[in-house]
């Protein structure tokens, strides 16, 4: 048997809505950038005038920041360049990018840990608006990192998204600090013990993102979720019999997916058509679909399924199709001619005004069927359309009695097996 492979590349993603989400993407970035120096200034002064080094080590902190948004935003522009020797594009980059703001984050719990332990504390008094706007602080880093996160979310950036749970996890660090002013404000020593705590939950923080980003570095497979979605639009096409192998894996925010699967055609065209087809759905259920490649392998028919609409439970063949209010769904063992299922499907398009046909067919071919029995035939209905697309094969019959349609089926089988056995 012959294998044809079938490689469908996405488009690069310079597509408007790549585009779009680069420019959103970029944009959060530089915000980011802005807020993170304007925090640095801030504190800076506020250190300046209360003497605090406490102040003073979370404007270091923000200093760091900047240079993650300006990793950040340099991430995103060198991931969607693409060239002769990395033809595949530098998306990864944006994970490099990721661990280096887990390495960011590391560094800043190590340095409010050395500040609890070995801190001088405050060296000059200060006055209570010092200690208003501090608080006023803490929620900044909370509402950039929560919109960073959203945005990195539905566009599905790991580096933005990376420098936004920093943010947020900034708000322990900040919030450490304000309760250090108000606990030597109010004459009591807690900020110390609190710095440590905050400490272990900010490199904790640092560990999930870098786990996520090393992930995709070593090229894990996609989540569970992805995975199962992708494999329901391939298998919910008409023409696909099986999927043998299916693997995905992520390179910055995009996907590669690749598929081996049987389909019922042997024929290029017929399975270029298809392959296009699926790709187009998947496309639609999974963003962020850089790169779809599917080795395609005509099926080795081994059981044949059969359809027969029906008038009613007890197995009188309907003398219509679309008005038939049952559909017995027949599996046969093609290789030795034997009925082996029967499963009745009540027609919900029997009720319907219009369309009844292509209702019921559109139904049926979601079941995998390779024949149709009918009494009238379907020629130059809409039926017919949707069963050859699916590669149907569409046949009439004289018989009234399902039993007796059953025990035909079996003997053309015999037939066909005996007349392949001849040498």
């Amino acid at each position: 048997m012959t294998e044809e492979t079938i490689t469908n590349k996405a488009l690069p993603p310079q597509t408007t809505s790549g585009d779009e989400a680069e420019a959103a993407i970029k944009k959060v970035a530089w915000y980011s950038l802005i807020v993170n120096a304007v925090l640095v200034i801030v504190k800076l002064f506020l250190a300046h005038l209360s003497g605090s080094l406490a102040l003073e080590a979370d404007a270091i902190h923000s200093f760091l920041d900047v240079f993650a948004s300006i990793a950040l935003l340099a991430g995103i522009w060198l991931s969607s360049r693409k060239s002769r020797d990395f033809p595949y594009g530098l998306y990864k980059i944006e994970n490099i990018v990721s661990i280096i703001i887990a390495f960011l984050v590391f560094f800043t719990a190590w340095e409010i840990l050395a500040e609890a332990l070995y801190g001088e504390g405050m060296s000059q008094p200060f006055s209570g608006w010092v200690l208003v706007a501090a608080g006023a602080l803490v929620s900044v880093p909370y509402l950039l990192g929560t919109y960073e996160v959203k945005v990195g979310t539905t566009f599905h950036s790991p580096s933005l998204i990376a420098d936004g749970r920093q943010h947020r996890v900034d708000v322990l660090s900040t919030s450490v600090v304000f309760f250090a002013l108000l606990a030597q404000y109010i004459g009591i020593p807690f900020d110390n013990i609190a710095a440590i705590i905050v400490a272990v939950f900010i490199a904790y923080s640092g560990w999930g993102i870098l786990k996520d980003s090393m992930r995709t570095l070593l090229d894990a497979s996609i989540d569970y979720q992805t995975r199962e979605k992708i494999k329901s639009v391939i298998l919910a096409d008409p023409i696909v019999i099986s999927i043998r192998d299916l693997t995905g894996r992520n390179s910055g925010r995009y996907i590669f997916v690749e598929a081996d699967v049987t389909m019922k055609s042997s024929d290029l065209e017929e399975a270029h058509l298809a392959s296009e087809r699926i790709q187009g759905h998947i496309r639609e259920k999974v963003p962020n679909v850089e790169r779809i490649t599917i080795h395609y392998e005509p099926a080795e028919r081994t059981h044949l399924r059969y359809v027969v609409p029906l008038q009613n439970r007890q197995g009188m063949i309907s003398p219509h199709f679309g008005e038939a209010p049952w559909f017995a769904l027949l599996d046969f063992n093609a290789k030795h001619g034997i009925f082996e299922r029967k499963e009745l499907m009540a027609n919900p398009a029997k009720d319907q005004e219009r369309q009844k046909g292509i209702r019921a067919a559109e139904m049926l071919v979601r079941q995998k069927p390779d024949v149709i029995f009918s009494h009238q035939p379907l020629t130059g209905k809409s039926a017919e359309y949707v069963f050859e697309a699916a590669k149907v094969r569409i046949r009439t019959t004289d018989q009234t009695n399902l039993s007796e349609l059953i025990i035909q089926i079996e003997k053309e089988l015999v037939k066909e097996q005996s007349m392949d056995e001849k040498p």
